[in-house]
């Protein structure tokens, strides 16, 4: 066991970090926000932790924490305004806020060194440091879920004419998406950076921003467990499909075009509604056995008779 664990390591490094890219572009999905700024903003957070650590010298663990909060600040800066577009605007909008990010990150040479990326970065996200992180991610947006918050995107996702009909307010919600989204990309891409001991500008490009909404669309958009289920996947099959690894993109756009036309909620979301549907179904015949009233003893005909005439 322990040598599979060993042989596999960097893979479940990768799998953990990509799980907190998913539920960061699951957030503002749920939200009805099409968001695309997963990639920009964990650049961001790899970033600043990288060279907080090389070039300034700063402790690990407090780096982490700064490339999270500059996802976190620079999300709130963006937030007022995203939240005023929807639809393909908001693409287009987080789109170009990853070009410019991934502009400065191969331009501003004396700072980032280009496309040469950053070395030299200590290896402190640890397995252990990183499934730590994860599951307190997926409780916090579990219990967000459960609350006025995650009902109020809920709605707002599946209708924002009903849910401005109820009270919400729309542009608040998106906003807190777009902020918890911003939170969860810095903290993906900080330990991304303090766990493959160098990176690029390259990893924060297309491919990111594709494999994490990916994942999502793969895992189910309605529930946290369908972006870790579509980080497991997708994170996987280019060592379970290694014959395949020259066409991967290929295998992931057919795996996902499969899933869309017959999967359409996703594989985490459709198992768990048939699991609930199977349940309502043990549970139906249970509540629908009603125990009946007591059937009232049949009278006497010579009596009936009797009190038909004592009423006349």
């Amino acid at each position: 066991m322990m040598n599979f664990f060993f042989t596999y390591q960097s893979l479940f490094d990768h799998i953990l970090v990509y799980a907190l890219l998913a539920m960061s572009q699951y957030v503002v999905l749920r939200a009805g926000v099409f968001s695309l700024g997963t990639a920009g903003f964990a650049a961001l957070g790899a970033y600043g932790a990288a060279l907080l650590i090389t070039k300034s010298g700063w402790p690990p663990a407090a780096a982490i924490v700064a490339g999270t909060l500059l996802g976190t600040v620079s999300s709130a800066l963006l937030a007022l305004p995203l939240s005023r577009l929807r639809g393909v605007f908001q693409a287009v909008a987080t789109l170009a806020l990853v070009q410019i990010v991934l502009s400065a990150t191969q331009n501003w040479v004396s700072l980032t060194n280009g496309a040469l990326g950053v070395n030299g970065i200590p290896k402190v996200a640890s397995t252990g440091i990183l499934l730590t992180v994860v599951v307190v991610v997926v409780l916090l947006l579990v219990a967000m879920g459960r609350y006025s918050v995650g009902r109020a995107m809920d709605v707002i996702r599946e209708d924002e004419t009903v849910a401005v009909s109820l009270g919400i307010s729309v542009p608040y919600y998106h906003r807190i998406a777009f902020i918890v989204s911003g939170t969860l990309a810095g903290l993906g891409g900080a330990p991304q950076a303090t766990s493959s001991y160098a990176i690029t500008p390259n990893e924060f490009g297309f491919s990111m921003l594709v494999a994490a909404l990916t994942m999502v669309v793969l895992g189910g958009r309605t529930t946290v467990w369908g972006a870790l289920v579509g980080a497991v996947i997708l994170t996987s099959l280019p060592e379970l499909f290694r014959v395949f690894a020259d066409y991967r993109n290929v295998v992931q756009g057919i795996l996902l075009m499969l899933v869309i036309v017959y999967l359409p909620r996703g594989v985490a979301d459709t198992l768990l509604g048939l699991l609930r549907d199977r349940r309502l179904r043990r549970a139906a015949p249970l509540a629908a056995v009603v125990v009946a009233p007591a059937a009232a003893p049949a009278k006497d005909p010579v009596r009936a008779n009797f009190e038909a005439r004592a009423h006349l």
